[in-house]
């Protein structure tokens, strides 16, 4: 049996309607340009391009994993962030675009201050981290208490070419040295949200994903020690929950501000000591 290209795209939407709902045309047409080794704006253009039997098979077999409540990210093995490259599993957190706020605001200050070194708290894939050293040229450490996470963080900085450093620790428990910026993305949401979870999200790592009762306690933790870690006029950014804005602000007696995402929801705390 064969297909083409049009008529996998229709298919597939159809099996990803229940899951994906409106992204399912969407998500129907990555996974079947990843199968056809196309990019998806050029869809069209092959829309005639017959499918061979081993790409129909391993189309399915995606679309099976989609349909059991697995992200498409995972799937694919690879997904862009500050339009650079990074492998995904679940070893680590998915890279969002609502965080991209938070690498654009440090490596706007890197610029604006002249700052020369970076640290990469709960780094996950890295995708923080790696596209601060690679977009800005700044020294960049990334930490992260997964020894997984770390590991893909790894080989995500060989694939950028980022010469990153890594270091295996629970927030500052084995990091000696100051900075002048330290970036955050850490687990924030609440009992209450880890008991409502999209299917999806059940398949990334709960460590990345749970900040504690009322998704503060990470904040709590950074808000006792991350002044013994920065350099004179240095400063903190964290990405927060939408509803979090004063509460984790609460938590640093430094200045504060907020910067809202495209969404208009709130998302990088700026702490200033």
């Amino acid at each position: 049996m064969s297909i083409s290209v049009s008529e996998a795209v229709r298919e597939a939407k159809i099996m990803l309607e229940p899951v994906a709902q409106e992204e399912a045309l969407q998500q129907a047409k990555i996974l079947v340009s990843a199968i056809a080794g196309i990019e998806t704006s050029a869809l069209a253009i092959h829309s005639e391009m017959v499918l061979a039997p081993e790409q129909l098979s391993d189309l399915g077999e995606m679309l099976n994993r989609r349909v059991q409540g697995e992200p498409l990210q995972y799937i694919l093995g690879e997904w862009a962030f500050m339009g650079l490259p990074f492998y995904v599993d679940a070893r680590a957190l998915i890279p969002r675009q609502d965080t991209e706020l938070l690498a654009e605001t440090a490596i706007r200050f890197i610029r604006e201050r002249g700052y020369g070194s970076c640290l990469d708290l709960c780094t996950g894939t890295g995708c923080v981290g790696i596209s601060i050293a690679k977009l800005s040229g700044i020294r960049v450490t990334c930490s992260d208490i997964s020894r997984e996470a770390l590991s893909l963080a790894k080989e995500n900085a060989e694939l950028n070419e980022a010469p990153v450093s890594f270091t295996e620790s629970d927030l500052f428990d084995r990091i000696p040295e100051k900075f002048d910026l330290i970036v955050c993305n850490p687990p924030y949401l609440t009992l209450d949200d880890m008991q409502s979870l999209q299917k999806e999200v059940t398949f990334e790592p709960k460590l990345a994903l749970y900040g504690g009762g009322d998704g503060l306690d990470v904040y709590r933790k950074i808000a006792w020690e991350y002044e013994k870690h920065l350099n004179e006029k240095g400063m903190l950014l964290l990405e927060i929950g939408s509803t979090q804005a004063e509460s984790a602000a609460a938590l640093f007696s430094a200045r504060t501000s907020v910067l809202n995402d495209l969404g208009g929801n709130p998302r990088v705390l700026i702490v200033e000591p």
